[in-house]
């Protein structure tokens, strides 16, 4: 059975990302350190909470291993914070460095016209890659987006008043704002098709 590492930032509950990897026929392995990161073969960061605290875990050699891990090619999964946290810095705050690992911020949700500020519920994707099936409905929870330097990360957008950042891929690294461990059938095959390609 494939060992797919999740890296614990010490936010939100882990539970459910690890149920979803054993649904796909993966053995969640839960790690926190650099020399874990270093190791791991197939990676998987969630999380769930502010970019403040995200930055901070990123801490103590946490960030530059998982650098070296993304240069090297090797699969990386990233949901929510675990996608935000790839890019240089975050309106939500301000001061607080992401991994810069590439280009580009983090912005509030504008909302409006009956769209409240969490984008909270489930929405459909418009989709630029394989990964991602076009008019799939997926769980999200979030009030800051991605918007990427450069636009060929977008791997995916949904509509939210605008059309926002839902996901991203680059080599081995797929990024996704919404919550597959979250979105029932649909998360389960994407976490699926990323373990066959990984």
């Amino acid at each position: 059975m494939t060992r797919w590492t999740i890296l614990d930032l010490g936010l939100g509950n882990l539970h459910s990302v690890m149920r979803a990897v054993e649904r796909v026929g993966a053995e969640p392995v839960l790690e926190r350190t650099p020399e874990a990161i270093a190791k791991a073969e197939l990676l998987l960061v969630p999380g769930q909470g502010g970019f403040a605290a995200g930055s901070a875990a990123l801490e103590g050699g946490v960030g530059d291993a998982l650098r070296e891990y993304l240069d090297s090619g090797r699969p990386y999964f990233g949901i929510c914070l675990g996608m935000q946290l790839l890019f240089e810095a975050s309106e939500e705050a301000p001061g607080a460095p992401g991994l810069g690992y590439f280009a580009g911020t983090v912005r509030r949700l504008r909302g409006g016209e009956g769209r409240k500020v969490p984008h909270m519920g489930w929405n459909t994707l418009e989709s630029r890659h394989e990964l991602l099936p076009p008019g799939a409905w997926f769980y999200f929870v979030h009030s800051y987006h991605c918007v990427p330097k450069d636009e060929s990360l977008v791997a995916a957008t949904v509509d939210y008043g605008e059309p926002v950042c839902a996901a991203i891929a680059k080599g081995g690294c797929v990024a996704t704002q919404f919550h597959p461990e979250k979105s029932q059938r649909r998360g389960e095959a994407l976490l699926r098709r990323f373990l066959e390609q990984a």
